[in-house]
């Protein structure tokens, strides 16, 4: 039976990973690819999983059928997940939100755990299922430690499966249903040991998957629920790539290009006032233009503002080549004549890579996106983009960003959000022009120029060049580079931040989500806003009187258990937030964690199954397992600080970086995973049942990634930046390190 078993664990770890990934993707686009999302989506799991596992592992030491009821469990995970990944796409019609329309952090969080929680849950209880079905052959802390070990290895198959097989060949409803069959197999080698009622059920889901496969229903599946989410729009296209999910909708005569549920381009008119504005204005500042780079979202009205200039070249760099193949696929006038202009030159390469490539130096550079509410985006706006840029300008080269903004108020939110790169763009340029509007134009350069262009100059510029324009004429330059408007606006940002937005702290970010939270939750939005001033002297006071209670609750009790449950709830913490840093920082120095995510979380979860195997199978040779767990948190303190002084250097290492980021990676996961069947054997050394046991562990663990999740993602990151982020976990860690050293005294003095 343990053969069985063991494979069944297996396939629960790959099932596991599988359903978060396709579920994690899913919303993310509904989330419109917000990543700090992520820690709100991975908590939200891991929390479930946590009820799952304690519920289940209380309940299972009563239940006298345990296999029967591990299949059970399983059936019932196989029979949520299609309906969870239908709610991840159709959620927000149900609720009457439009699918292109943002959410508060408020509704991301309970959306999003109501859609997973079912799915975790389930998963979450086979585990404490397993690990008491597991205990017979060995003692219960070895098979706590087993079952972990071959859960987590089933993760890793899961992962590599996953980016290299099932993403890239199946749509999200396919890889669902190829799932459910795999465990539908694995459930018939109990079928002897399990009630008819259970066999028939099994039965009857393998005949229903076959039909559905059969059929082709699953495709319609498919398409029903993207019909659903996209309502009223018509969906032409609904396609994922390795960077990020595109669809195509059509509205009348209109067709719109949406980027991981954002609307990027709007073909075959575009919004004349922006086109004309922004490829103009950046053109005109210059004397002569000959040479300009556009990265991000030119096609569709900006290049074919460029390309009525007598200019030599255009290299426009998209990342993403879907985003070209769809508006090659379904193109209009104006997209066509971008596309066939001999100087256009289509790189499908990252920005910022493109610019670490080239040799070319360029008169103009435009950013034509201006999203930072997403990682992906905002590594185009800090401080560390722009001295890339300006390495890559001719002498008198220029700069082109712009902003929200506005001309009647602007919000805290608002004045914040254009301070802080406005700053970054201040600190690395000598000259910095400001336009501002219902859009805010930067215009960044080394040269004195851009200052000294005047309303005239433009127009004597653009009847030079011969330029056909609808809105810039005399009156609407004199509005636009209006004094009054620029003196005005500088005044507003008198009182605002003076953080600069940097690759390893993105305050742009979280100001966008201060920004957006004050449109769709402005509740929650005040009690966000109460996190801007949050600094490391205040959690470090947080964690010392953490400690204290814990520390009491532990002397007026005498119960190890306590000290062990803030040990692995600090340890998940540790894992959540150091992996939710290596991710975070990977999409910025990379930009494709969108295909990767699945990866990177095996080869942490290849970690912890090494970590975990390494310590079980020496669990009975080892008799001072406390020792070895404060050697542990040692450890933990000392790659915590590494982490901080590591990770903003990975990428001055070129080639290697990935090399690192993997090494990084697995680390952690071993750290963390060495950690768990240790506990197990201190708890089951009390005198408590496996059952009991597995589940306060992975409770505490769980719940620490939870707390890691909401917090890490959304608030340490952005307002503290990866230093102090890595400072947070380091402190934490050395406050459990101190309480086990209290508890491995108390140990000594009282001989035991």
């Amino acid at each position: 039976m343990n053969y069985n078993l063991a494979l069944a664990i297996l396939i629960i770890g790959l099932s596991g990973i599988v359903a978060q990934i396709v579920l994690v993707r899913e919303l993310w686009v509904a989330f419109l690819g917000n990543e700090l999302t992520l820690g709100i989506i991975l908590a939200n799991w891991v929390i479930s999983e946590a009820i799952g596992v304690f519920i289940i592992g209380k309940s299972i030491e009563k239940i006298r059928q345990k296999i029967g009821a591990f299949i059970t469990l399983e059936i019932v995970f196989l029979l949520v997940l299609p309906f969870s990944l239908y709610l991840s796409r159709t959620f927000k019609e149900i609720i009457g939100i439009p699918f292109g329309q943002g959410l508060g952090l408020w509704p991301i969080f309970y959306s999003s755990f109501l859609i997973i929680f079912p799915v975790a849950f389930c998963h979450g209880g086979l585990f404490s299922c397993g690990c008491k079905i597991y205990s017979p052959a060995k003692d219960g802390a070895s098979s706590i430690g087993s079952v972990y070990a071959l859960e987590t290895i089933g993760t890793i198959i899961g992962g590599i499966t996953l980016t290299y097989i099932l993403i890239p060949f199946l749509r999200p409803f396919q890889i669902i249903f190829t799932l459910i069959s795999c465990n539908l197999i694995i459930c018939l080698l109990f079928f002897r040991q399990i009630s008819a009622f259970l066999k028939y059920t099994i039965l009857s889901l393998i005949i229903i998957t076959l039909c559905l496969f059969f059929f082709g229903k699953i495709s319609y599946i498919e398409r029903a629920s993207i019909n659903s989410a996209w309502k009223p729009r018509e969906v032409l296209d609904y396609r994922n790539s390795v960077y990020g999910n595109v669809a195509v909708t059509r509205e009348l005569t209109q067709h719109t290009f949406f980027y991981n549920g954002t609307p990027i381009i709007t073909t075959p008119t575009p919004n004349i006032q922006f086109v004309e504005d922004f490829g103009h204005l950046p053109l005109l500042f210059h004397s002569n233009p000959r040479d300009v780079l556009v990265i991000s979202q030119g096609a569709g009205g900006l290049i074919n503002e460029i390309i009525k200039y007598p200019i030599k070249k255009i290299d426009y760099a998209e990342l993403d080549p879907l985003i070209i193949k769809m508006l090659k696929k379904y193109p209009s006038q104006l997209t066509e004549r971008e596309f066939k202009d001999s100087r256009v030159n289509v790189v499908n390469l990252d920005g910022r890579v493109f610019l670490k490539k080239t040799p070319k130096r360029y008169d103009v550079v435009f950013i034509g996106l201006s999203n930072q509410s997403d990682l992906s985006s905002n590594r185009l706006f800090t401080e560390d983009f722009f001295s890339l840029v300006k390495n890559r300008l001719k002498s008198n080269g220029i700069l082109a960003v712009w902003l929200s903004g506005s001309l009647t108020y602007l919000s805290q939110e608002l004045k914040d959000l254009n301070s802080c790169i406005l700053n970054a763009l201040k600190n690395t340029y000598d000259y910095v022009r400001i336009i501002p509007g219902d859009y805010n134009i930067f215009l960044a350069s080394p040269s004195k120029g851009i200052m000294q262009v005047s309303s005239g100059i433009i127009l004597q510029r653009k009847a030079q060049r011969n330029i056909e324009s609808t809105i810039l004429h005399q009156a609407y330059l004199d509005y636009r580079l209006n004094s009054r408007f620029l003196d005005w606006f500088l005044e507003g940002l008198n009182n605002s931040t003076e953080s600069i937005n940097q690759d390893t702290r993105p305050v742009a970010v979280f100001e966008t989500l201060l920004l957006w939270n004050r449109q769709f939750s402005p509740g929650f939005a005040n009690a966000l806003a109460a996190f801007n001033n949050l600094n490391i002297r205040w959690i470090g006071i947080f964690i010392f009187f953490l400690s204290l209670i814990f520390l009491y609750l532990f002397l007026g009790s005498s119960k190890v258990n306590v000290i062990i449950t803030y040990n692995i709830m600090t340890t998940g913490f540790f894992g959540m937030l150091a992996s939710l840093l290596l991710i975070f920082s990977y999409q910025v120095f990379f930009g494709v964690l969108y295909h990767r995510l699945g990866l990177l979380i095996s080869i942490f979860m290849s970690g912890i199954a090494v970590g975990s195997i390494l310590i079980t199978k020496n669990l009975q040779r080892n008799r001072n397992e406390l020792s070895l767990l404060v050697y542990l948190e040692a450890s933990i303190c000392i790659f915590s600080y590494f982490l901080s002084l590591v990770i903003p250097k990975i990428i001055e290492v070129g080639n290697m970086a990935n090399l690192i980021f993997v090494g990084l990676f697995f680390a952690s996961g071993l750290l963390m995973g060495s950690e768990f069947p240790l506990a197990s054997k201190i708890c089951l050394g009390e005198k408590k049942g496996t059952g009991e046991v597995s589940g306060l562990i992975s409770a505490s663990d769980l719940a620490g990634g939870w707390i890691a999740g909401i917090l890490g993602g959304v608030i340490l990151l952005p307002v503290l930046g990866i230093f102090n982020t890595c400072i947070v976990i380091f402190l934490l860690k050395l406050s459990s390190l101190i309480l086990l050293l209290i508890l491995k005294k108390g140990k000594i003095m009282s001989g035991g």
